[in-house]
């Protein structure tokens, strides 16, 4: 198959839609990078001469190397990608920020922008590049650039354009970070993810889609809000595909520890006097509310991305439903990523939780596995 159209129009329709997305990186190995100023990167920090002023006020007292413990770099810097990195900044979890795309003014002003965050917080240091080679040694690469799912699209409809333009994306990013995990945004997630993973030849604990870590949040919160409690009270998860086949695990949903299977046995079901499946409905009707309304979603999904994050780079080993490598669970014998709870850490994916789901839910899972097996 050849990929010149598709490539051609995701472009032209990404630029048509806002969205933004990625040029090729350099053809330099890694070695040769870090021997390399980083050219074409925008600090916004003037270079000059030392002036009076400075020399009179300050003293060195000793030489220092810059050390990068924490880096990470956002790939797309449309309205998901910049809630990302908002939200990584407002939560302090990153020593240096890089983004890169390919629309120079809109990538100079988002980035000023970032900067003058600085009297407000403590502030990391921010670079900016159409070039990948400022994303070099980064802990963490969070992938948001592709095509935008226009009104009444399904994330499903992006697949074409989407993967024609991650064969672009993925070799930069392992050319300059080849020890990075990733973090995958892009819509369909479930599927980017796959080609992420094939085409970086990375491990599978370092490749991650965001996936239903956001569905599971809108599931806690429509629940609270049938309830009249809190969200963080409520507990349940969303598994399988990020979109339509989404599973919500029902026999799971607690609050406060108590399972809403033993007050109502029918909950989720079509006998449900209650109708709490249409919860679920709501879950999934609720992305194409949001794009119909304002065009775009942005800061729930940039929120959840840097709780992702947090996991990854303290190492709090805590257990979130993410898109990975699903084959030999659940009776799926497919080679296809979808949501199931891990724990993440500093390596990515440390361990996944060995789900045990009534026949009925276990079913779904396996439709949902299909369906995206399917399109792969």
């Amino acid at each position: 198959m050849s990929w010149t159209v598709p490539v051609v129009r995701a472009s032209q329709r990404v630029s048509s839609a806002g969205a933004n997305f990625l040029c090729l990186g350099m053809a330099l190995c890694p070695s040769q990078a870090a021997r390399m100023p980083l050219k074409g990167a925008w600090l916004f920090t003037p270079v000059s001469k030392m002036t009076t002023v400075k020399s009179e006020l300050v003293e060195r007292f000793t030489s220092e190397e810059p050390v990068h413990h924490s880096k990470v770099s956002i790939i797309g810097t449309g309205s998901v990608g910049m809630a990302c990195a908002t939200s990584i900044l407002l939560k302090g979890l990153s020593d240096e920020l890089a983004l890169v795309d390919l629309d120079e003014g809109k990538l100079k002003g988002e980035t000023v922008d970032l900067q003058h965050f600085g009297p407000f917080m403590k502030m990391p240091n921010i670079v900016c590049s159409k070039d990948y080679l400022v994303t070099a040694n980064s802990s963490l690469v969070i992938i948001t650039a592709g095509a935008l799912q226009e009104k009444g699209e399904t994330r499903l409809n992006l697949v074409q354009q989407n993967v024609a333009i991650f064969k672009l994306m993925i070799s930069s990013i392992v050319q300059y970070s080849p020890l990075c995990k990733l973090i995958i945004v892009s819509n369909p997630v479930d599927i980017l993810t796959y080609v992420a993973w094939k085409l970086s030849a990375f491990s599978k604990n370092r490749v991650i889609g965001s996936s239903c870590n956001l569905d599971t949040a809108r599931f806690h919160f429509l629940i609270g809000q049938k309830l009249g409690i809190h969200s963080e009270s409520c507990h349940g998860w969303i598994l399988g595909e990020h979109g339509d086949s989404s599973v919500p695990v029902w026999s799971g949903v607690n609050i406060a520890g108590f399972p809403l299977k033993d007050l109502n046995s029918y909950t989720g079901t079509d006998k449900d006097p209650e109708q709490w499946k249409n919860v679920h409905k709501e879950v999934i009707a609720s992305a194409y509310e949001i794009i119909k309304m304002k065009g775009y979603t942005s800061w729930a999904i940039g929120l959840s991305v840097a709780d992702l994050t947090e996991s990854i780079l303290k190492n709090l080993r805590r257990t979130h439903p993410v898109s990975t490598i699903i084959r030999g669970l659940c009776g799926i014998d497919e080679e296809v990523f979808l949501n199931i709870p891990c724990v993440l850490g500093e390596d990515g994916i440390t361990n996944l939780i060995k789900i045990k789901l009534p026949p009925e839910e276990e079913a779904h899972l396996k439709e949902s596995a299909k369906t995206l097996w399917e399109i792969q």
